[in-house]
Protein backbone atom coordinates (compact mmCIF):
# COMPACT_ATOMS: atom_id res chain seq x y z
CA UNK A 1 0.00 0.00 0.00
CA UNK A 2 2.61 2.86 1.15
CA UNK A 3 6.73 1.60 1.39
CA UNK A 4 9.40 4.41 2.03
CA UNK A 5 12.70 4.69 2.82
CA UNK A 6 12.87 6.14 6.56
CA UNK A 7 15.31 6.95 9.00
CA UNK A 8 15.09 8.97 12.65
CA UNK A 9 14.51 12.22 10.47
CA UNK A 10 15.17 15.68 8.91
CA UNK A 11 16.34 17.53 11.88
CA UNK A 12 17.43 21.58 11.81
CA UNK A 13 15.29 22.44 8.80
CA UNK A 14 11.89 23.61 9.82
CA UNK A 15 12.86 26.71 10.56
CA UNK A 16 12.79 26.65 6.60
CA UNK A 17 9.73 25.24 6.16
CA UNK A 18 10.98 21.40 6.12
CA UNK A 19 9.55 18.74 8.04
CA UNK A 20 11.52 16.39 10.03
CA UNK A 21 9.32 13.86 8.41
CA UNK A 22 11.54 9.75 9.78
CA UNK A 23 10.04 6.95 11.08
CA UNK A 24 6.19 7.05 12.01
CA UNK A 25 7.21 4.31 14.97
CA UNK A 26 10.87 5.04 16.08
CA UNK A 27 10.53 2.33 18.76
CA UNK A 28 10.37 -0.24 16.05
CA UNK A 29 12.62 1.38 13.64
CA UNK A 30 15.59 1.75 16.28
CA UNK A 31 15.36 -1.54 17.56
CA UNK A 32 15.14 -3.52 14.13
CA UNK A 33 18.25 -1.30 13.15
CA UNK A 34 19.92 -2.76 16.23
CA UNK A 35 18.85 -6.45 15.75
CA UNK A 36 21.24 -6.34 12.84
CA UNK A 37 24.02 -4.53 14.24
CA UNK A 38 23.01 -1.39 12.68
CA UNK A 39 23.25 2.54 13.59
CA UNK A 40 20.09 3.18 15.43
CA UNK A 41 20.04 6.03 12.75
CA UNK A 42 20.45 3.62 9.45
CA UNK A 43 17.23 3.65 7.18
CA UNK A 44 14.68 0.91 7.30
CA UNK A 45 11.68 0.39 4.64
CA UNK A 46 8.50 1.53 6.35
CA UNK A 47 5.48 -0.59 5.40
CA UNK A 48 2.18 0.47 5.96
CA UNK A 49 -0.84 -1.98 6.26
CA UNK A 50 0.26 -4.51 3.29
CA UNK A 51 4.08 -5.19 2.69
CA UNK A 52 5.63 -5.57 -0.81
CA UNK A 53 7.64 -8.70 -1.86
CA UNK A 54 11.56 -8.43 -1.45
CA UNK A 55 13.61 -10.41 -3.64
CA UNK A 56 17.63 -10.97 -2.23
CA UNK A 57 20.07 -10.71 -4.37
CA UNK A 58 23.15 -12.02 -1.23
CA UNK A 59 23.02 -13.52 2.39
CA UNK A 60 22.51 -11.06 4.60
CA UNK A 61 20.33 -10.70 8.54
CA UNK A 62 17.43 -8.91 8.39
CA UNK A 63 14.90 -7.99 11.43
CA UNK A 64 11.04 -7.03 11.28
CA UNK A 65 9.66 -5.06 14.00
CA UNK A 66 6.73 -3.09 14.64
CA UNK A 67 3.03 -4.19 13.14
CA UNK A 68 2.99 -8.15 12.30
CA UNK A 69 1.77 -7.86 8.63
CA UNK A 70 2.17 -11.76 7.94
CA UNK A 71 5.79 -12.16 6.60
CA UNK A 72 6.74 -14.96 5.09
CA UNK A 73 9.80 -16.50 3.57
CA UNK A 74 8.69 -19.70 1.75
CA UNK A 75 5.17 -19.62 2.58
CA UNK A 76 6.89 -20.10 6.24
CA UNK A 77 5.72 -17.46 8.97
CA UNK A 78 8.79 -15.41 9.99
CA UNK A 79 9.27 -14.28 13.92
CA UNK A 80 9.28 -10.64 14.17
CA UNK A 81 11.55 -8.83 16.74
CA UNK A 82 14.44 -10.99 16.51
CA UNK A 83 17.70 -11.46 13.71
CA UNK A 84 16.65 -13.64 11.08
CA UNK A 85 19.30 -14.87 8.24
CA UNK A 86 18.10 -14.81 4.66
CA UNK A 87 19.77 -16.37 2.14
CA UNK A 88 20.46 -15.41 -1.82
CA UNK A 89 17.89 -15.62 -3.57
CA UNK A 90 14.84 -15.84 -1.08
CA UNK A 91 11.56 -14.47 -1.54
CA UNK A 92 10.25 -12.14 1.60
CA UNK A 93 6.68 -11.83 1.53
CA UNK A 94 3.77 -9.78 3.58
CA UNK A 95 -0.29 -11.22 3.92
CA UNK A 96 -2.76 -9.21 5.59
CA UNK A 97 -2.56 -7.20 8.52
CA UNK A 98 -2.65 -9.10 11.82
CA UNK A 99 -2.01 -5.73 14.23
CA UNK A 100 -0.64 -2.62 14.30
CA UNK A 101 -0.39 -0.25 11.37
CA UNK A 102 3.35 -0.14 10.35
CA UNK A 103 6.24 -2.69 9.89
CA UNK A 104 9.91 -2.28 9.74
CA UNK A 105 12.36 -4.10 7.81
CA UNK A 106 15.82 -3.51 8.81
CA UNK A 107 19.00 -4.86 6.38
CA UNK A 108 22.17 -5.32 7.87
CA UNK A 109 24.44 -2.36 7.03
CA UNK A 110 21.25 -0.11 6.30
CA UNK A 111 19.47 0.57 3.01
CA UNK A 112 21.98 2.90 0.65
CA UNK A 113 20.31 5.87 -0.60
CA UNK A 114 21.66 9.54 -0.73
CA UNK A 115 21.38 11.50 2.04
CA UNK A 116 19.08 15.14 1.72
CA UNK A 117 20.02 17.67 4.22
CA UNK A 118 21.21 15.17 6.63
CA UNK A 119 18.62 12.77 6.05
CA UNK A 120 17.84 9.96 3.90
CA UNK A 121 13.99 9.63 4.81
CA UNK A 122 11.45 10.11 2.06
CA UNK A 123 9.06 12.98 2.50
CA UNK A 124 6.80 12.48 -0.24
CA UNK A 125 5.09 16.05 0.31
CA UNK A 126 8.26 17.64 -1.30
CA UNK A 127 9.36 14.91 -3.16
CA UNK A 128 12.76 15.03 -0.86
CA UNK A 129 15.24 11.75 0.52
CA UNK A 130 14.40 7.77 -0.15
CA UNK A 131 14.39 6.50 -3.96
CA UNK A 132 13.73 10.53 -5.42
CA UNK A 133 11.28 11.48 -3.08
CA UNK A 134 9.24 9.32 -3.76
CA UNK A 135 7.69 5.38 -2.47
CA UNK A 136 9.15 2.40 -3.29
CA UNK A 137 7.49 0.45 -6.75
CA UNK A 138 7.67 -2.75 -8.42
CA UNK A 139 11.35 -3.08 -9.53
CA UNK A 140 12.97 -0.82 -7.49
CA UNK A 141 16.11 -2.16 -6.95
CA UNK A 142 17.64 -1.16 -3.29
CA UNK A 143 21.60 -1.60 -1.99
CA UNK A 144 23.14 -1.69 1.43
CA UNK A 145 25.79 -0.50 3.21
CA UNK A 146 28.74 -2.98 4.29
CA UNK A 147 27.37 -4.70 7.87
CA UNK A 148 29.48 -4.15 11.12
CA UNK A 149 32.06 -6.84 11.47
CA UNK A 150 30.87 -9.09 13.44
CA UNK A 151 27.47 -9.13 11.43
CA UNK A 152 29.38 -9.69 8.77
CA UNK A 153 31.31 -13.14 10.35
CA UNK A 154 27.92 -14.05 11.10
CA UNK A 155 26.98 -14.10 7.50
CA UNK A 156 29.79 -16.15 6.80
CA UNK A 157 29.33 -18.61 9.09
CA UNK A 158 25.02 -19.11 8.48
CA UNK A 159 26.12 -19.28 4.75
CA UNK A 160 27.96 -22.32 5.57
CA UNK A 161 26.23 -23.96 8.34
CA UNK A 162 23.03 -23.79 6.82
CA UNK A 163 20.94 -24.60 3.50
CA UNK A 164 18.12 -23.30 4.21
CA UNK A 165 16.61 -19.92 2.74
CA UNK A 166 16.34 -18.48 6.30
CA UNK A 167 17.10 -19.17 9.93
CA UNK A 168 16.38 -16.86 12.51
CA UNK A 169 18.34 -16.70 15.66
CA UNK A 170 17.27 -18.24 19.01
CA UNK A 171 16.80 -15.26 21.31
CA UNK A 172 14.67 -12.55 20.55
CA UNK A 173 13.49 -9.04 22.28
CA UNK A 174 11.89 -9.79 25.77
CA UNK A 175 8.04 -9.97 25.52
CA UNK A 176 7.42 -7.38 28.21
CA UNK A 177 9.87 -4.76 25.90
CA UNK A 178 7.42 -5.26 22.69
CA UNK A 179 4.71 -2.92 22.42
CA UNK A 180 1.10 -4.72 21.94
CA UNK A 181 -1.11 -3.20 19.85
CA UNK A 182 -5.11 -3.16 21.03
CA UNK A 183 -7.71 -1.46 18.90
CA UNK A 184 -8.66 0.66 21.95
CA UNK A 185 -5.63 2.45 22.98
CA UNK A 186 -5.03 5.63 26.01
CA UNK A 187 -2.73 7.99 24.88
CA UNK A 188 -0.77 10.11 27.42
CA UNK A 189 -1.16 13.82 26.66
CA UNK A 190 -0.28 17.24 27.94
CA UNK A 191 -2.44 20.33 27.89
CA UNK A 192 -1.94 22.70 24.62
CA UNK A 193 -1.04 26.04 24.56
CA UNK A 194 -4.76 27.40 24.04
CA UNK A 195 -6.13 24.96 26.45
CA UNK A 196 -7.96 26.89 28.29
CA UNK A 197 -9.66 28.69 26.42
CA UNK A 198 -11.60 26.24 24.97
CA UNK A 199 -14.81 25.49 26.66
CA UNK A 200 -15.39 23.82 29.89
CA UNK A 201 -17.40 21.04 28.03
CA UNK A 202 -14.77 20.54 25.39
CA UNK A 203 -11.81 20.93 28.17
CA UNK A 204 -13.87 17.59 29.65
CA UNK A 205 -14.91 15.88 26.57
CA UNK A 206 -10.72 15.62 25.54
CA UNK A 207 -9.93 13.56 28.32
CA UNK A 208 -13.53 11.88 28.81
CA UNK A 209 -14.72 10.97 25.28
CA UNK A 210 -13.41 8.41 22.69
CA UNK A 211 -11.98 9.55 19.12
CA UNK A 212 -11.94 7.32 16.03
CA UNK A 213 -9.57 7.77 13.70
CA UNK A 214 -10.99 8.90 10.39
CA UNK A 215 -10.32 7.34 7.03
CA UNK A 216 -8.84 10.93 5.79
CA UNK A 217 -5.31 10.29 7.72
CA UNK A 218 -2.02 9.44 6.63
CA UNK A 219 1.68 10.41 7.61
CA UNK A 220 0.90 14.00 7.97
CA UNK A 221 -1.69 13.85 10.31
CA UNK A 222 -4.78 11.68 11.47
CA UNK A 223 -7.99 13.56 11.19
CA UNK A 224 -10.25 12.22 14.66
CA UNK A 225 -13.75 11.89 14.76
CA UNK A 226 -15.59 12.62 17.70
CA UNK A 227 -17.37 14.73 20.23
CA UNK A 228 -16.47 18.63 18.30
CA UNK A 229 -14.62 20.74 20.21
CA UNK A 230 -15.12 24.67 20.80
CA UNK A 231 -13.23 27.84 21.59
CA UNK A 232 -15.34 29.60 24.38
CA UNK A 233 -14.74 32.59 21.94
CA UNK A 234 -14.23 33.32 18.15
CA UNK A 235 -10.52 34.50 17.73
CA UNK A 236 -7.58 34.60 15.78
CA UNK A 237 -4.50 32.90 15.88
CA UNK A 238 -1.25 33.77 14.23
CA UNK A 239 1.18 30.86 12.52
CA UNK A 240 3.22 29.36 15.03
CA UNK A 241 5.45 25.90 15.42
CA UNK A 242 3.92 22.85 15.81
CA UNK A 243 5.57 18.95 16.32
CA UNK A 244 4.87 15.28 16.16
CA UNK A 245 2.25 14.93 18.22
CA UNK A 246 0.10 18.76 18.49
CA UNK A 247 -3.69 18.43 18.83
CA UNK A 248 -4.97 21.33 16.44
CA UNK A 249 -8.56 21.71 16.70
CA UNK A 250 -10.17 23.74 13.50
CA UNK A 251 -13.02 25.13 12.93
CA UNK A 252 -15.20 22.55 12.52
CA UNK A 253 -14.33 20.96 16.38
CA UNK A 254 -13.23 17.83 14.59
CA UNK A 255 -9.55 17.51 16.23
CA UNK A 256 -6.14 17.02 14.01
CA UNK A 257 -3.72 14.92 15.61
CA UNK A 258 -0.65 15.54 13.92
CA UNK A 259 1.91 13.11 12.78
CA UNK A 260 5.69 13.03 11.19
CA UNK A 261 5.61 14.73 7.98
CA UNK A 262 3.45 17.68 9.24
CA UNK A 263 3.34 21.11 8.63
CA UNK A 264 6.04 23.39 10.17
CA UNK A 265 3.42 26.14 11.25
CA UNK A 266 -0.50 26.69 11.59
CA UNK A 267 -2.62 28.87 12.95
CA UNK A 268 -5.35 26.03 14.48
CA UNK A 269 -5.42 26.77 17.99
CA UNK A 270 -3.36 23.38 20.00
CA UNK A 271 -5.65 21.81 22.48
CA UNK A 272 -2.91 19.19 23.49
CA UNK A 273 0.21 17.68 22.72
CA UNK A 274 1.33 13.95 22.57
CA UNK A 275 3.74 12.74 25.56
CA UNK A 276 7.01 11.92 22.91
CA UNK A 277 6.89 8.62 24.63
CA UNK A 278 3.48 7.60 23.31
CA UNK A 279 4.39 8.58 19.85
CA UNK A 280 5.17 5.12 18.40
CA UNK A 281 1.92 3.90 20.18
CA UNK A 282 -0.60 6.32 17.66
CA UNK A 283 1.62 5.45 14.71
CA UNK A 284 0.38 1.90 15.14
CA UNK A 285 -2.84 3.12 15.25
CA UNK A 286 -5.39 2.90 11.77
CA UNK A 287 -8.37 3.76 10.26
CA UNK A 288 -11.23 3.27 12.43
CA UNK A 289 -8.95 2.31 15.34
CA UNK A 290 -10.54 4.00 18.85
CA UNK A 291 -8.28 6.15 21.02
CA UNK A 292 -8.71 7.73 24.38
CA UNK A 293 -6.63 10.45 25.75
CA UNK A 294 -5.61 10.86 29.89
CA UNK A 295 -3.76 14.16 30.60
CA UNK A 296 -0.04 13.76 31.75
CA UNK A 297 2.56 16.42 33.63
CA UNK A 298 5.25 17.24 31.62
CA UNK A 299 7.68 15.51 34.39
CA UNK A 300 5.72 12.44 34.11
CA UNK A 301 6.12 12.11 30.46
CA UNK A 302 9.68 13.51 30.77
CA UNK A 303 10.37 10.51 33.84
CA UNK A 304 8.66 7.96 31.30
CA UNK A 305 10.55 9.47 28.28
CA UNK A 306 13.92 9.06 30.72
CA UNK A 307 12.61 5.15 31.31
CA UNK A 308 11.96 3.78 27.71
CA UNK A 309 15.64 5.39 26.80
CA UNK A 310 17.11 3.16 29.44
CA UNK A 311 15.40 0.60 27.89
CA UNK A 312 16.25 1.24 25.07
CA UNK A 313 19.90 1.61 26.33
CA UNK A 314 20.17 -1.86 27.99
CA UNK A 315 18.45 -3.56 24.90
CA UNK A 316 21.35 -2.06 23.04
CA UNK A 317 24.01 -3.45 24.98
CA UNK A 318 22.16 -6.89 25.06
CA UNK A 319 22.00 -7.36 21.59
CA UNK A 320 25.29 -6.25 20.50
CA UNK A 321 26.86 -8.73 23.09
CA UNK A 322 24.26 -11.52 22.12
CA UNK A 323 25.13 -10.98 18.30
CA UNK A 324 29.04 -10.80 19.16
CA UNK A 325 28.48 -14.13 20.70
CA UNK A 326 26.27 -15.84 17.79
CA UNK A 327 29.51 -15.35 15.58
CA UNK A 328 31.77 -17.03 17.46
Amino acid sequence: MLTTIQDLGRHGYQQYGVSVSGAMDTFAHRIANLLVGNDEQQATLEMTLIGPAILFEEDTFISICGADLSPTIDNEPLPLWRPIFVRKGSKLSFGFCKNGCRSYLAIAGGIHVAKVMGSRSTFLKARIGGIQGRAVQSGDQLSSYSPSPYITKLIERFTCMTMKNYLPLKWHIAYECIPHFNKKRIVFIMKGKHFSQFTRDSQEQLFTKPFTISMNSDRMSYRLKGTPLSLAAPKEYLSEPVTFGSIQVPTNGRPILLMADHQTTDNYPRIGEVASVDLPLIAQLKPGDVLSFQEISVQQAQRLLLEREAMIGALKQGIKLALKRAGN
